[in-house]
């Protein structure tokens, strides 16, 4: 028990002591408020609105596609009896790439022939004799009719002659083939593919909003997959209407492709600028605020901060294009915001603008 009497002094004594050692020059110091704290204006930086030129570039996917592409089939049945290309090489235009055998119809043609000669002589002779009264107008009609279809029989068999040849319908690059000679071949059977792909397309889909600032003939670049090379391409064709699926408009350009480094089905990421702004308010993305109604920012009037609502839909990576609520000249707080509200004491440091 006389323990426990021990200790209470001990501590009294303790608490005793502490108490003089910060009492012994008076009250304890406190420590100054910061300057913000007493009242003071705070020190943000800021900047100057000065009209910028500005070219707003919306990025997008798209694909190459060839200029020109058909399937090599023919029109006919038969055997190949020759092919005029080589796997991967370039044709030209009218050039003869498929001979399907048409020794039977050749035949046809040459008995087809015989009977138009041979309808041909009746019809002259046809013709003398109703010049002499010899016979009827209308015996002269029929040999005149069967001269007129031994003539279209044989225009008939000169067509089916012309299908068993297939020749490029322009120039371009062939793919792989898939028949041999000798092969009985059918239309159904795919022979090979043509492309044309000097120059080739872009094709892409553009927002509805931006439909207004899309015209023909504006340039564009793009790049593709696996290479940072960006290749310079021309708007040439606008699809009329939206796509009510997408709400997008279906736009093509074209690119040039001398060196065959641009495959058609190749992914394509197209940098489409739109309308340019010479006199742009410009100012930093940290300068503006989400808030519930949509964006503010801070502008410096009269000694103050300034909440200020902002219309603002396009940017770039580090600044934001204001279309309403900043004037060039306005002065606008960069730093400090989350500290900041509407009328708060403010001084500023004027820094540069990132022209």
């Amino acid at each position: 028990m006389k323990r426990n009497y021990l200790y209470i002094a001990i501590a009294v004594v303790a608490v005793a002591f502490v108490s003089y050692f910060l009492t012994r020059n008076g009250k304890a110091k406190v420590a100054a408020p910061e300057a913000g704290q007493r009242g003071g204006p705070m020190t943000v930086n800021a900047l100057v609105v000065e009209p910028r030129a500005f070219a707003n570039i919306i990025t997008l996917s798209g694909s190459i596609e060839p200029n020109e592409q058909v399937q090599i089939r023919s029109e006919v049945s038969g055997i190949v009896r020759s092919l005029g290309f080589q796997e991967g090489s370039m044709v030209q235009k009218g050039q003869l790439l498929l001979h399907i055998d048409d020794s039977e119809l050749q035949a046809q043609l040459i008995q087809a022939q015989s009977r138009e000669k041979l309808a041909e002589d009746n019809e002259n002779r046809a013709r003398l004799l109703l010049e002499k009264e010899a016979i009827s107008q209308q015996e002269y009609d029929v040999a005149h009719a069967d001269f007129e279809s031994a003539k279209a029989q044989t225009a008939l068999i000169r067509a089916q002659i012309a299908k068993t040849t297939v020749r490029a319908p322009f120039s371009g690059k062939v793919g792989l083939r898939s028949v041999s000679e000798g092969e009985y071949l059918t239309p159904t059977t795919v022979v090979a593919n043509l492309l044309s792909i000097n120059p080739v397309k872009i094709l892409f889909s553009v927002p509805e909003k931006y439909s207004t600032q899309i015209l023909d003939g504006q340039d564009l670049k793009f790049s593709v997959s696996g290479s940072d090379t960006k290749y310079d391409a021309k708007i040439y064709a606008i699809e009329p209407g939206v796509d009510p699926a997408t709400r997008t408009i279906s736009i093509r350009a074209l690119a040039n492709n001398p060196g065959g480094r641009l495959f058609p089905g190749s992914f394509a990421r197209i940098e489409l600028p739109l309308e340019r702004i010479d006199t742009a308010v410009l100012i930093p993305t940290q300068a503006v605020i989400p808030v519930q109604n949509g964006k503010q920012v801070y502008l410096f009037k009269d000694g103050q901060a300034k909440a200020t609502p902002v219309e603002a839909e396009n940017r770039t990576a580090s600044e934001v294009l204001v279309n309403e609520g900043i004037a060039i000249g306005d002065t606008v707080l960069v730093s400090g915001l989350m500290s900041l509200a509407d009328g708060t004491p403010v001084q500023v440091d004027l820094i540069e603008s990132n022209n």
